[in-house]
């Protein structure tokens, strides 16, 4: 190779100088930067196209978020006093203790002479033996009080443990996160948002023997609006491990506390 070939040439055809150009290395060496440059050129179109889509969907979790309405509330001023009105009457006074109806009759001391036959009680019969024979001597006569025979076991039988226990030895647990449950599913309700109502709403349920859910009632009611929310999303709630009353799974009630707050 003359010397102006020499200087023209790249560094691959000085390598490959009077060897088979047709070999695959010569041509994996000879466009290696082509391919470089083409493979940057992909991965920069897929880092926008991510960019973008980022960008876009942040953009629809913001405008979908609540916003928090505020309300200047004006009391109106009372009105004024006329003074030539009358003012009201003063109350009643409270009535007087009420005193005891029960009257006490002293006792009336008499002469023997004075009284009279039918006031003096008739002498009760004297009782000498108590069991199951009377003074008249009647073995056979059975106090009415006393059973000679009873078919009773003698054992007080212990009363049923209720339905639905509201706590017991092993309490249930959700066995999953039921907070990261209710923020994924909770929709807050249009009513609510236009109002500005938020507040924590109580919701109280059983866990049924096998960690179903049931019965899902609220305890303590903020706004029917989101009562309804708080219900709806407790009842779809995934089954929960079931409470343990002496080594049995049992039914339970549990009570939960749910707020809703405008970001």
């Amino acid at each position: 190779m003359d010397i102006s070939k020499i200087l023209n040439a790249d560094y691959i055809d000085l390598v490959f100088e009077g060897r088979n150009k047709k070999y695959g290395g010569y041509e994996l060496r000879k466009n290696y930067p082509k391919r470089v440059g083409m493979a940057l050129l992909v991965l920069l179109g897929i880092a926008v196209v991510l960019a973008i889509y980022a960008i876009i969907n942040m953009n629809i979790k913001l405008s979908d978020k609540p916003k928090i309405i505020k309300r200047e509330v004006v009391l109106a001023e009372p009105p004024p006093i006329d003074a030539r009105r009358p003012p009201p009457p003063p109350p009643p006074p409270p009535p007087p203790p009420v005193k005891p109806t029960v009257k006490f009759t002293p006792p009336v001391i008499k002469k023997d002479q004075e009284v009279k036959e039918e006031e003096v009680p008739p002498p009760q019969k004297e009782i000498i033996n108590v069991g199951k024979t009377t003074h008249d001597g009647d073995p056979n006569a059975i106090n009415p009080g006393i059973e000679e025979k009873s078919s009773g076991t003698g054992v007080v039988a212990a009363p049923a443990p209720p339905a639905i226990f509201t706590y017991v030895e092993q309490m249930p647990t959700a066995g999953y996160d039921y907070q990261d449950y209710l923020n994924k599913h909770i929709v807050y309700p249009d009513a609510a948002r236009e109002g500005g109502i938020e507040g924590r709403v109580i919701v109280k349920f059983v866990v049924n023997e096998d960690g179903s859910i049931s019965d899902v009632t609220i305890a303590r009611s903020q706004d029917p609006t989101l009562d309804n929310e708080a219900k709806r999303v407790v009842a779809t709630f995934p089954k929960w491990k079931a409470g343990k009353q002496n080594g049995k799974p049992v039914k339970v009630y549990f009570t939960l506390p749910i707020v809703f707050k405008l970001q």
